[in-house]
C-alpha cells in the first residue's frame, strides 16, 4: 500500500515543471548534466527533483544547506541511477552536510564523507564541489559514497550491490575479485589503475572503481576492459562510446 502512495507522488513529481532557476546552478557546479542526451535528461530531472524533495539534508559544523547544496548533492546522486530505478536509494533518509573535512568522532581521523549502516550520508560540501569541478581526475567524493549506498541496498557494505539478473552475479564476482586482490597484492609496490585506498575491502573497491568508470571511462575500459564492462552493465550504459541504453524511459518508481 505505501509503495502504491510513493509511486503514485513521484509520478506527479515528474508531471511537474522542472524548477528553471535550478538550471544555472547546475550549469555552473555540475558539468555532467550538460552532457545528457535529452530523452535521458527527463528521467534524470524528474529523479532529481523526487531526491531533492524526499531526502532530509542537515547541515552540520556550523554549515547551512540552503537550495544550491540540495540541488548539487542530489544531482550527484543521481547520475548513478541514470538508468536505475530511483527507488535504489530509498533506504536513505538523511544526507548530513559539513562544510569542508571533518573530524570523524570514533576515530578523531579526517573525512570527507561517509555513509552509516543506518543510511545517513555525510559529505564535505568543499569536496563535493572538488570532485564535480575536476570531471577527470578520478576522485568523486560523492560518487564515491552514493556508491556505497547503492552496494548497501544489497544489505551490506560488501561491494555486491543489487545487480540486473541472477546471471550477473557470477561474472561480477569473477571479475572484481580479480582486480581486487591484485590491487591488494601490487599496492604499494607500483603504481595501480585505482588509488590505493580501493585495496582497503571489497566494499571500497567498488566505490572507488565506480569513481573512475565515471570520471575516467576511456582509461578504465583501455587498462581493465572486463572490469568496465560489469560496471557498465550494472549502471546501465557506457560512458566511454558516449552511449547511453534506453532503459530509464521504461523503468517505473519505486
Amino acid at each position: 500500500m505505501f509503495g502504491w502512495f510513493r509511486r503514485r507522488r513521484r509520478r506527479r513529481v515528474r508531471a511537474e515543471p522542472f524548477p528553471a532557476h535550478w538550471r544555472p546552478i547546475l550549469a555552473e557546479r555540475v558539468p555532467y548534466f550538460a552532457t545528457l542526451q535529452e530523452a535521458l535528461r527527463t528521467k534524470v530531472e524528474g529523479d532529481l527533483m523526487i531526491f531533492e524533495r524526499e531526502k532530509e539534508f542537515v547541515g552540520a559544523g556550523g554549515f547551512e544547506v540552503d537550495e544550491e547544496v540540495r540541488v548539487v548533492i542530489s544531482a550527484a546522486a543521481v547520475r548513478l541511477v541514470a538508468e536505475l530505478d530511483i527507488a535504489a536509494f530509498d533506504r536513505m533518509r538523511e544526507i548530513v552536510v559539513y562544510p569542508a573535512a571533518y573530524r570523524h568522532p570514533d576515530s578523531d581521523t579526517v573525512v570527507l564523507g561517509e555513509v552509516s549502516q543506518w543510511h545517513t550520508v555525510v559529505l564535505s560540501w568543499e569536496d563535493v564541489l572538488a570532485g564535480l569541478t575536476n570531471p577527470e581526475d578520478g576522485h568523486d567524493t560523492a560518487t564515491h559514497e552514493f556508491a556505497h549506498v547503492l552496494d548497501r541496498a544489497s544489505g551490506a557494505f560488501n561491494g555486491t550491490p543489487h545487480l540486473r539478473a541472477r546471471a550477473d552475479y557470477a561474472p561480477w564476482g569473477q571479475v572484481l575479485s580479480h582486480y581486487f586482490l591484485r590491487l591488494r597484492k601490487n599496492a604499494g609496490k607500483r603504481r595501480t589503475l585505482l588509488r590505493t585506498y580501493a585495496a582497503t575491502n571489497e566494499a571500497e573497491f567498488f566505490a572507488v572503481a565506480t569513481e573512475m568508470f565515471f570520471e575516467r571511462p576511456e582509461l578504465l575500459r583501455k587498462r581493465a576492459p572486463d572490469l568496465y564492462e560489469e560496471l557498465g552493465r550494472f549502471y546501465g550504459f557506457s560512458l566511454a562510446d558516449g552511449e547511453v541504453g534506453g532503459e530509464a524511459a521504461n523503468r517505473g518508481d519505486g
